[in-house]
């Protein structure tokens, strides 16, 4: 949008030498040229510097892969994809009879050590069995109680519910196929109804004018000529491309060249943004304006620089 500056600019040029009749020379046309250079790259530095802006922004929201703890052949899926469930609905189920006969099994089977255990207090009582016995056959009942409650635990987790409030959003799980738990391939993919966070992607260039409380405003793609404002919550002490983690190779600067964007957390508050807030899926991409309180008279460049841009989304790209 700097070409909006040079266009003004050219305009009160031409405006001024039709107006004041200035004849065009070699002393005016460069003055006029060397003077633009001057002023327009003065306030693009001030305004990019005091008043950062950035090109690459996204609303992001938190995911869980739902991934069951016992394995079998699905038998049911009641869940209807990017519908809304509460904490606990149940979003498919396992076939539980190999998990019902677990537990039929070894609900015998503790009966049994029960009774072991009794006689073995029984004859340790009249001095007829050694405590060793009982001692056995008490471990035995605790260890087959302890396996009952995993098969009841086991058998529970054959209904796989939400974890939150939420949706699941493209279910293509079907009654028939095999849910497993290793290896790791979920099944679905749950949303969580824990709002979602907007973040804005800023060059390091202007870290210095990054803080948090700072005035923003933001242009989504998808509602073109709107502008909404907000506040800055956060900024990311850290970048990703920063990262490590244990690895046996040891650092490579040949992965380094890419200096890496400062991620900045932004609340939307403006009240008009909820008359939209359906209309923005999870995801959306945008462009982010953030005002610090320096050289605040230049703001008002930016501010108009966002709202062209807001109006350009209503231009479809060709690609």
């Amino acid at each position: 949008m700097d070409l909006f500056l040079v266009l003004t600019y050219t305009a009160i040029c031409v405006t001024i030498f039709k107006v004041f009749k200035v004849p065009l020379n070699k002393w005016t046309v460069p003055t006029a040229v060397l003077g633009g250079v001057l002023l327009i790259g003065g306030l693009v530095f001030t305004m990019n510097y005091n008043h950062p802006y950035s090109e690459i922004s996204r609303e992001y929201f938190v995911t869980t892969p739902i991934v069951p703890t016992v394995g079998g052949k699905v038998i049911e899926v009641p869940v209807q994809g990017n519908s809304k469930l509460s904490e606990g609905d149940i979003l498919f189920r396992i076939d539980p009879t190999p998990y019902k006969n677990k537990v039929t099994s070894l609900s015998a089977q503790v009966f049994s050590a029960k009774e072991d255990q009794k006689r073995a207090k029984e004859l340790a009582a009249k001095n007829f069995g050694s405590k060793r016995n009982l001692d056995i056959a008490t471990a035995q009942l605790n260890n087959l109680e302890a396996q009952l409650a995993t098969a009841r635990y086991e058998l529970d987790q054959t209904t796989v519910r939400a974890p939150t409030d939420g949706y699941a959003t493209q279910v293509t799980l079907r009654p028939g196929m095999m849910a497993v738990n290793l290896p790791l391939r979920p099944v679905i993919v749950f949303v969580h109804q824990e709002g979602q966070y907007y973040i804005g992607w800023f060059r390091q260039n202007s870290l210095l004018r990054l803080e948090t409380g700072n005035d923003a405003e933001v242009a989504f793609d998808g509602i073109p000529g709107e502008v909404f404002s907000g506040k800055v919550i956060m900024v990311f002490p850290a970048i990703a491309e920063g990262q490590l983690q244990p690895s046996p190779q040891l650092i490579d600067p040949k992965q380094t060249r890419m200096p890496g964007r400062i991620p900045v957390l932004i609340n939307i508050d403006d009240p008009k943004f909820a008359l939209y807030r359906e209309k923005v899926p999870g995801g959306a991409f945008a462009q982010t304006a953030i005002y610090s309180e320096h050289f605040h008279h230049v703001a008002i460049i930016r501010k108009v620089l966002l709202r062209m841009a807001s109006w350009m989304n209503y231009l479809f790209p060709f690609h």
